[in-house]
């Protein structure tokens, strides 16, 4: 065993096509000892169910999982607890790499551990191909143009901050739909950008979706699923 510290590298995996991977983050992961993923019990995990063919079995798998929509009070001391076995293969000496869905640092998993392990040990990010760039590919839709705003939001927000923030920028995709997706297509429908949205479901997946708005039934919605709200500009 070595008394040097392991590094830790945060690698994006995209949003479920295996070959979107980069050869960087490729490269990382064939050579770790240690890979690291969220996975809740009940359910096996997405990120490393993208790279399940790169895998050994030589390397040790460190499941972790963070419980979501908590308050952050709440949620710091579980996932200070979480993140233990980590520390462990780090202070070790061990290098993990941990794999995240997407991009590590875009609404991703791994910038929790990234803001316990960063000052005490080395830590590189690797960058993911993103959702909202996956779908706009998947649906065959060009996002923004030129000078336009675009936005990222979440499909917890209220209404009213939907609505405003909808009004205000030029092009936007809204993540995390499931349970909350009625509401949207209501403000969407009030806000008369029915025609311009677009639906997608587990996109790059093999079980990809594409459906008109209206055509969704809401009580069915994954969470793996969003709605762009492309540029209205014509060239």
């Amino acid at each position: 065993m070595t008394n040097s510290k392991g590094r830790l590298y945060g690698i994006g995996v995209g949003p479920g096509d295996p070959e979107l991977l980069t050869l960087k983050a490729y490269r990382l992961l064939k050579s770790a000892s240690v890979v690291a993923y969220q996975s809740a019990d009940d359910r096996p995990s997405v990120a490393r169910s993208i790279v399940a063919s790169y895998l050994n079995d030589r390397q040790i798998e460190v499941p972790f999982h963070f419980p979501r929509a908590l308050d952050p009070y709440q949620a710091k001391p579980l996932y200070d607890k979480a993140v233990i076995p980590i520390a462990d293969h780090l202070a070790a000496g061990h290098d993990v790499v941990v794999l995240c869905e997407g991009d590590p640092l875009f609404y991703g998993s791994f910038m929790y551990l990234f803001t316990r392990f960063a000052h005490q040990y080395e830590t590189e990010v690797v960058p993911g191909v993103s959702s909202p760039m996956a779908c706009a590919s998947a649906i065959g839709i060009p996002l923004s143009y030129r000078n336009d705003i675009f936005s990222v939001l979440p499909a917890t927000l209220s209404s009213e901050v939907l609505a405003t923030q909808l009004v205000n920028a030029d092009a936007a995709a809204i993540i995390k739909l499931s349970r909350h997706f009625a509401k949207v297509r209501d403000v969407l429908q009030k806000l008369g950008l029915m025609t311009r949205a677009r639906y997608i479901e587990r996109a790059t997946m093999a079980e990809q979706r594409i459906v008109a708005l209206d055509e969704v039934d809401a009580d069915r919605v994954p969470y793996f699923s969003m709605i762009l709200v492309p540029s209205n500009v014509q060239l």
